[in-house]
């Protein structure tokens, strides 16, 4: 919304108006404004937590210390959701179809995780929200992904001159600013695309349509989008949960979710920006820079509830942090082509979400077998294992979070590493 105004009062002349053009100054205000949303309504959301008496449930696993947590209100992610939703509002260009679909996530499975936390709470179901409905959302949020992605204008990979060897004025008239622009010679748009990236392959472009390759070409492009929407819908669903999860200590899926937003931040600039892009050789997908104002207001917010979440927490995110959150990775790794480098990216959820397959098939599996179920684990998610190997909670997070450090930076280098 402010970016609207500054643009009018730019137009105007009005002295110091035009900063607000610069993504690095609308992204610094978006990471400054989701702390201090998330620090000033944190407390408030907090003593009203627990005036409604909205505490945490514990469960007897046997693990030191989580008796503490009894009572600890719960549905915090709703300080998250402001957080972020407010600074994206304010910052960005709401016109935007990535902008747009990142606020549509953030709400919808804010909203469905928030339905959840209530039929645990208020509802006194253990169970929460039936896991027929949680899929069917995710699968309504994927299908609007993938034909966004597919029928929008604006969402498209485009093909540009070679700049090397260019000066700094040429390169700065190459910078496409409307999907007029992509369209003038020299460029080449790839509308209705369903390509992404390989991560440490030198031709990293990888088309979904290679998935149905056996199907005659005539009857090919369908059966590709069907392909993509399956995937979009299990990458969603997968991250959603595994972040979902991770949140199981103080901090955890808090801290690990800021460290990926920062990296995927990065990405989202570099495949913006059509130098960058053209040096790194990698796909560029333009107005993909709104995304950054995005992914610094989830920073801000994430490290902003952190104040409270830290060990020993205040507040947990519940279902309403968690699942938006995880649901926010994913789409913002699809968008910007980059949802193969999830695994690594997110391999705290990834190792989580393994963990916990792990331990359920091997117990089925020898318990048909010997008569007895046999566990690998001492206790599933992994982090729990720790805990039950006597790790502090704090120690725990904290290497989860070296560990997610990692990655991100393995991310990026993939890169160049090819």
């Amino acid at each position: 919304m402010l970016y609207y105004l500054f643009q009018y009062l730019d137009k105007l002349n009005f002295p110091g108006a035009g900063v607000f053009s610069y993504i690095s100054f609308r992204s610094a205000a978006a990471v400054i404004t989701s702390l201090i949303i998330s620090l000033l309504i944190g407390k408030r959301i907090i003593n009203l937590l627990q005036k409604k008496q909205v505490g945490e449930v514990v469960r007897d696993l046997g693990l030191e210390g989580q008796y503490q947590k009894k009572g600890t209100p719960s549905m915090g992610g709703i300080i998250i959701l402001a957080s972020i939703v407010i600074p994206t509002l304010l910052f960005a260009k709401l016109d935007n179809v990535y902008v747009i679909l990142m606020l549509i996530t953030t709400v919808w499975l804010g909203f469905i995780g928030f339905v959840d936390d209530y039929i645990k709470i208020f509802k006194k179901n253990k169970e929460g929200l039936a896991g027929r409905f949680k899929i069917l959302g995710q699968f309504i949020l994927g299908l609007v992904i993938a034909l966004t992605l597919f029928l929008s204008d604006e969402a498209v990979i485009v093909e540009t001159p070679n700049v090397t060897g260019m000066s700094l004025r040429e390169k700065n008239e190459l910078v496409v600013e409307t999907v007029e622009e992509i369209e003038s010679p020299g460029y080449v748009a790839d509308k209705s695309s369903i390509k992404t990236t390989i991560p440490f392959v030198k031709n990293n472009e990888f088309d979904y349509s290679w998935l149905v390759g056996f199907i005659g070409k005539d009857h090919r492009k369908p059966w590709t989008w069907v392909v993509f929407v399956l995937i979009v819908i299990f990458v969603i669903t997968s991250v959603s949960n595994g972040a979902n999860l991770t949140d199981g200590l103080d901090g955890l899926a808090t801290g690990t979710s800021a460290i990926i937003g920062t990296a995927l931040a990065i990405l989202a600039y570099v495949s913006s920006n059509i130098i960058y892009a053209d040096y790194l050789n990698i796909m560029f997908i333009p107005h993909s820079e709104e995304l950054v104002i995005f992914a610094a207001a989830m920073i801000g917010a994430t490290i902003g509830f952190l104040w409270y979440n830290s060990f020993p927490a205040q507040v947990f995110m519940g279902d309403t942090g968690s699942l938006a959150l995880g649901g926010i990775i994913a789409v913002f790794a699809i968008v910007i082509r980059k949802e193969l480098l999830i695994p690594i990216l997110c391999g705290i959820f990834l190792m989580e979400n393994l963990s916990v397959v792990i331990q359920v098939s091997w117990f089925k599996r020898t318990k048909r077998k010997y008569g007895a179920g046999r566990r690998i684990f001492l206790m599933a998610p992994l982090h729990h294992h720790y805990q039950k190997k006597g790790f502090p909670e704090p120690k725990i997070v904290t290497r989860f979070w070296i560990v997610a450090i990692l990655l991100a930076v393995l991310s990026i280098v993939t890169l160049k590493i090819r």
